[in-house]
């Protein structure tokens, strides 16, 4: 092999001139492009010049081919013999890479604005984006009324991102109500099974019009908004109320005329709330018909009988609140009170009773 030589390469399609060379085993092939490509001696086969450019000297025939082929629908052997490799299209396509810890499914819908500074009239791009290492049907739909239809149908690659479509301003609304369909698997390996899944999203279309809403992420350096759809195989649920739901569930709730309204049931208290209190005033004409004759110890006397009274008539019953009046006077029956709560009824607990209702005569006592 000399500099200025013909090549086809043996592994792959193309073809071009040796142009130089990198050691004993590196050929350097600059194609018809100019560009250079390292190819392996091994891997190059030189050609005549006669043969190399046979595609090029035979154009007429190949014309002639082509007509034939627009009059009878079929091909010549002629024909295939005349294609170079270099001409023919390039079929190969690499494998999908996989990636560690992408083995569950994760799929996720993003726009991206066209004009960020005209956010109030620009289009955006849709992208539906797998983050997973498995092949996944992607079909997305959108509600029509009560019935729905196809806006995108493809399957996605692993670990790649698919362009769905443009949406201009006025489709928006198309987009509010969507339902993402998918069916996930592996090519040519054995995989772990993941169930198909149907789930309905609604999306905040308020949000197109908001500057904010758009940033970059993982999957897009410029600014974009993206929603998930599958999180580690289990779909993302939104909350979709539709209007005739609501109608519906309201006239169903609304009693008719044939229907008797339910019974009043007492409504249970709040475990919070305080239970009732009891007042029992101690005042000397409350107790007593007629005081005369009676001395202020006996009175006092009548009165602490009573308080011993209401207090063991209510001292199993926990949480009680007793509300005593006793009056402000001089303060002698208080202080027996007080007395009486701090030997003999040391279980309860004692406070001076609400000022607003009772005023400074009263003393609250608790049972606990």
């Amino acid at each position: 092999m000399n500099i200025g030589d013909k090549v086809r390469f043996l592994s792959e399609v193309g073809g071009g001139r040796i142009c130089g060379f990198q050691g004993k085993d590196i050929v350097l092939v600059e194609d018809e492009d100019g560009f250079e490509i390292p190819m392996l001696r091994k891997e190059v086969v030189v050609v005549d010049d006669n043969d190399y450019d046979i595609g090029k000297v035979n154009t007429g025939t190949r014309k002639v081919v082509e007509n034939t082929v627009k009059q009878t629908g079929k091909k010549s052997k002629q024909e295939d013999e005349d294609w170079e490799p270099a001409d023919r299209p390039i079929t190969f396509k690499p494998k999908a890479q996989e990636r560690k810890g992408a083995e569950q499914i994760n799929l996720y819908l993003s726009f991206l604005p066209e004009n960020i500074k005209e956010i109030s009239s620009t289009t955006f791009e849709a992208y539906v984006i797998n983050d997973s290492n498995y092949y996944v049907q992607t079909l997305i739909l959108k509600s029509s009324g009560a019935a729905w239809s196809a806006l995108f149908n493809a399957v996605v690659e692993p670990n790649s991102k698919l362009f769905i479509t443009e949406i201009e301003r006025q489709e928006l609304a198309d987009w509010e109500r969507l339902c993402i369909q998918t069916l996930a698997w592996k090519q040519d390996k054995t995989f772990m099974l993941k169930p198909a899944l149907s789930t309905e999203l609604r999306l905040d279309c308020t949000k197109f019009y908001k500057l904010h809403t758009f940033q970059p992420d993982e999957f897009f350096r410029g600014p974009c908004w993206t929603v998930s759809i599958v999180r580690d195989d289990k779909p993302i649920r939104t909350a979709f109320a539709d209007a005739e739901q609501i109608k519906e569930a309201l006239l169903s709730a609304t009693p008719t005329k044939e229907q008797k309204p339910s019974e009043s049931k007492p409504k249970p208290s709040k475990p919070n709330a305080q239970p009732e209190e009891l007042v029992v005033d101690l005042h000397a004409e409350e107790l007593l018909d007629n005081t005369d004759g009676l001395s202020s110890g006996d009175i006092l006397m009548v009165q602490m009988k009573e308080f011993r009274k209401v207090m063991d008539e209510n001292l199993k019953k926990k949480g009680k609140r007793i509300v005593f009046i006793h009056g402000k006077g001089e303060g002698v029956l208080r202080k027996n009170i007080l007395q009486e709560l701090k030997y003999r009824y040391k279980q309860c607990t004692v406070q001076d009773a609400s000022f607003r209702e009772y005023g400074f005569g009263a003393t609250l006592v608790c049972i606990k």
